[in-house]
């Protein structure tokens, strides 16, 4: 049993009632909660006075905290884990809500990316956060790959799977290319890879280059490697974490040093320098799991919670996640059926297509 735990079933009723108050006044209106607005919402009648007693107890504890000397109580974060832990009560998953979610699955049916571009569009909408989806790497044969110039220091690579799944990247080419050029790599490409995994293709890829660099013409060979970086490389993780909903956050912020402490957050989920943490979380078990503050410190310098689910393939392996960011005052028992109807949704889909 953990310290949360052990005070919870110490607590007398009447404690237990007054903390729960605090903690649900609190996630609806985001503000301090003071003893005369918990007289008219508790069951048992008793004055403000016993109310703000309790309260101090709760305090002491641990579990509350008062922002300024004249003000309400907020919870802690250790009373914010105490609740969802113990307290929660998890909501069945809203009609209308699901019905947004549904309707982004038969989107962009033959491109996974796009359609898990679309899911993390209408979390970030449903919920008023922001939405991270983490994609899974596509292991099927590659039948077809192509190259489209679209300006001079743009090019988008697509490649097609032999499960009929397709894939498009904008990226940088090398400097000078031409259509002739782009034509070459393309005809070289598919004439090696078809029949092999991205994984595969891009060893076998890298080991004829070196054995065939003088008939490759130099410019091609570049966008070779070039184009092939942008699925294969040391840092291919990178493009596989999706953020959508960044204002969502922004917006929830007034003071200025919230403001910061949520710039830095998405400055660290762009450059994505902590993403072996989200991808740890992905492989812990299953179901939805609550992240508070610094409890990940991934999110620790913005006090944000994070609610993430993973999901996983027809052989039950996690493959990717989907979860929502948000301030720790977020609505738990509405955004935990949410996260975790979209997981299912999402493994259940990505199944269907194996």
């Amino acid at each position: 049993m953990n310290d949360a735990e052990s005070i919870l079933s110490d607590m007398n009723d009447r404690s237990r009632d007054v903390f729960r108050a605090v903690v649900e006044t609190y996630l609806d209106s985001g503000g301090p909660v003071g003893s005369r607005t918990l007289t008219r919402s508790l069951s048992e009648k008793i004055s403000a006075a016993t109310v703000r007693n309790v309260m101090q107890d709760l305090e002491y504890l641990g579990l509350l905290d008062s922002p300024h000397v004249s003000a309400g109580r907020v919870p802690t974060q250790m009373g914010l884990r105490m609740f969802v832990d113990s307290l929660l009560e998890v909501g069945d998953l809203d009609r209308q809500d699901q019905q947004k979610i549904d309707a982004t699955m038969g989107q962009n049916a033959g491109d996974v990316g796009a359609m898990l571009d679309q899911v993390g569009a209408a979390l970030s909408g449903v919920t008023q956060g922001a939405s991270l989806v983490l994609t899974p790497k596509h292991e099927a044969e590659i039948r077809h790959i192509e190259f489209v110039s679209l300006a001079p220091d743009r090019a988008l690579v697509v490649l097609v799977f032999s499960d009929g799944q397709v894939e498009n990247r904008i990226f940088t080419p090398p400097p000078g290319q031409t259509p002739s050029s782009m034509r070459e790599a393309a005809n070289f490409l598919n004439a090696l890879i078809e029949g092999r995994t991205l994984s595969d293709a891009r060893r076998e890829v890298q080991s004829e280059i070196q054995k065939r660099r003088q008939e490759i013409d130099s410019l091609a060979g570049e966008l070779i490697e070039s184009g092939f970086a942008v699925w294969d490389n040391d840092d291919s993780e990178d493009a596989r974490l999706i953020v959508r909903g960044r204002s969502n956050l922004l917006a929830e912020n007034d003071a200025e040093a919230d403001l910061e402490r949520m710039r830095h957050l998405f400055d660290d989920l762009e450059r994505k320098r902590d993403i072996a943490d989200f991808l740890q979380l992905t492989e812990e078990g299953e179901g939805v799991r609550i992240f508070i503050g610094s409890e990940n410190k991934l999110f620790s310098l913005s006090g944000s919670s994070l609610v993430v689910s993973p999901y996983m393939n027809s052989d039950r392996k996690i493959i990717g996640a989907v979860g929502v960011i948000g301030p720790t005052r977020l609505n738990y028992g509405r955004i935990v059926p949410i996260v975790d109807y979209t997981a299912q949704l999402v493994g259940k889909l990505l199944s269907d297509r194996s």
